[in-house]
């Protein structure tokens, strides 16, 4: 009886860049992922790729056009397009341009990326959610040597899709009462954010809103899935970033800009909410 060779099952080839490659062994499949500074008159002409893009706006503002709709993207706004989308990238003429970039896929498998976010590309203004702190997150494992940070960048991406995919969820069975208390909510959210330098006091939020200070904080954190005073803290380190990217202040000058008088105080809780030192999350930022 004559030895017949099992048949040859096709390999996947996905590619990689050189420090990555063979360290993915399952999807998603990540082939870029990083902080870029673009430079003044920066554009990307009309293309198509064959990944999945998250774009997310750290500081300033771009023009995004996906197929036939146009977007103009700024600080905090989230967006994506699908494989074989055609779209472009402008900057717009007296602003920066600061943003976070992912490209990712699944190799062959049919998994529901549309289903989950959604046919519209902009995906909502992310400024000091978690979600924002998990793409910060991404990018640094990323850029990190060994197996270990590649699966965290691998976690993080799929908890990002399912967070998105929760909030799609939850704005399409909100009621019209829950759509005012969120809209009260945002509004606390601004004044933080307009405000992160201050020291911020409950009664202010009381006055504003007209809610008790118990209650803002149960709704806030049902809408934001952190308290006010936790967002403050998050604000006050995401002003840091844009400092520490925009400027040549030191640690300590940061630090005391943004509402911090002990730099190691400052240090320790930039770590300690963002996962890395401020020094990593500098040796990551591409220009």
């Amino acid at each position: 009886m004559m030895n017949v060779p099992p048949p040859k099952i096709p390999f996947y080839h996905h590619a990689l860049p050189e420090h990555v490659a063979g360290l993915y062994f399952h999807p998603p499949y990540i082939t870029l992922a990083h902080l870029f500074h673009a430079p003044q008159h920066w554009n990307i002409a009309r293309r198509m790729l064959n990944n999945y893009q998250f774009q997310y706006v750290v500081e300033g503002a771009a023009e995004y056009r996906i197929e036939d709709r146009t977007y103009i993207t700024r600080r905090g706004d989230l967006i994506y397009h699908s494989p074989s989308q055609a779209h472009e990238v402008h900057t717009i003429p007296g602003e920066k341009y600061i943003c976070i970039s992912i490209l990712f896929d699944f190799g062959e498998t049919n998994y529901p990326v549309e289903r989950m976010l959604g046919e519209e590309r902009y995906l909502g203004n992310f400024a000091g959610h978690d979600i924002e702190k998990k793409l910060t997150q991404l990018i640094t494992h990323y850029h990190q040597p060994g197996l270990a940070h590649h699966t965290q960048c691998q976690g993080l991406l799929m908890s990002i899709l399912a967070d998105l995919s929760g909030i799609k969820q939850e704005q399409e069975t909100k009621t019209e009462g829950q759509q005012k208390i969120k809209t009260k909510m945002v509004l606390i959210r601004n004044y933080i954010a307009n405000r992160f330098n201050e020291n911020i006091q409950h009664s202010e939020l009381e006055a504003m809103s007209g809610l008790s200070r118990n209650y803002i904080i149960i709704k806030f954190r049902h809408a934001f899935g952190i308290t006010p005073f936790e967002y403050l803290t998050r604000v006050r380190i995401e002003r840091a970033k844009e400092l520490a990217i925009q400027t040549n202040m030191s640690i300590g000058e940061i630090a005391n800009a943004v509402g911090y008088a002990d730099v190691h105080t400052f240090g320790r809780m930039f770590k300690s909410k963002m996962g890395t030192s401020f020094s990593q999350f500098c040796s990551s930022i591409v220009t």
